[in-house]
């Protein structure tokens, strides 16, 4: 079943199912795919979000920061209150922004691969923006099991990347999230909190996860094996599970 995109003011988002909000941030090459199995796992007993990020119309202020900011103007907008925030890649690392400024309204965090501490990225250029074989391989170094990188989403990353003006503000958030490093924040962070995490992590490796565990003081980390950069889709009933566990446990 399509994804049903809804509009309010500037706000694109896709919504479904009742009960405690539970929001889905995406990372920098993140679609509504990316999160297809979490969505349709978790509407029978939450209402699933997932925001459309504005990646390439912020303007001159492309940043992690300004994500964060069009992340609260719209929990502002809905009125949620003690929301479920999850993210993926760029995505946690904007939960993790958004939080530090706004734990009152946070119920949870869940963080997988997350960036705000270090991450390989695809590169700071692309000089070879136009070899769909060279856009191929780097994508399938997202995942343990380079099959997860079908020719749609390696045809997505290209068709992202071949775009000028979108290459641009690529590479200016891939700047921004190494600039806002959040080490000497994090432990400031009261909310629990979930990691889940691939062993076989290539771009925020465990050793980042280890360095979350260690930063945010009510944090559990859960291992993945043989699962890289994407949890959520490479094994999404192993992390459906571990996250349904760690919901339960904080649910009202």
């Amino acid at each position: 079943m399509e994804m049903e995109i809804k509009t309010l003011g500037k706000f694109r988002y896709v919504e479904e199912g009742e009960g405690e909000p539970l929001i889905l941030l995406h990372g920098l090459f993140g679609a509504l795919s990316n999160f297809k199995d979490l969505f349709n796992h978790f509407k029978a007993n939450y209402r699933v979000i997932i925001p459309m990020l504005p990646l390439f119309d912020l303007g001159l202020d492309t940043g992690v920061g300004a994500l964060a900011k069009y992340v609260q103007k719209f929990i502002e907008t809905r009125e949620f209150d003690k929301v479920h925030l999850m993210g993926n890649s760029l995505g946690g690392h904007v939960g993790l922004i958004y939080t530090l400024h706004n734990q009152e309204k946070v119920k949870t965090l869940i963080l997988t691969g997350s960036s705000g501490l270090f991450e390989n990225g695809m590169g700071e250029t692309y000089p070879k923006r136009g070899d769909y074989e060279f856009i191929r391989k780097k994508t399938e170094l997202t995942f343990y099991d380079p099959a997860v990188a079908t020719k749609e989403l390696v045809d997505e990353v290209y068709a992202i990347v071949n775009n000028r003006l979108k290459a641009i503000k690529i590479i200016a958030l891939a700047k921004s999230a190494i600039r806002n490093n959040l080490s000497d924040e994090l432990r400031e962070i009261k909310v629990p909190t979930c990691l889940i995490w691939g062993k076989n992590d290539t771009i925020t490796p465990p050793m980042v996860a280890e360095e979350f565990k260690q930063l945010l003081p009510n944090s559990e980390l859960f291992w993945v094996d043989k699962c890289g950069h994407a949890p959520m889709m490479e094994v999404p009933e192993t992390f459906c599970t571990i996250l349904a566990g760690f919901l339960d446990r904080h649910k009202a």
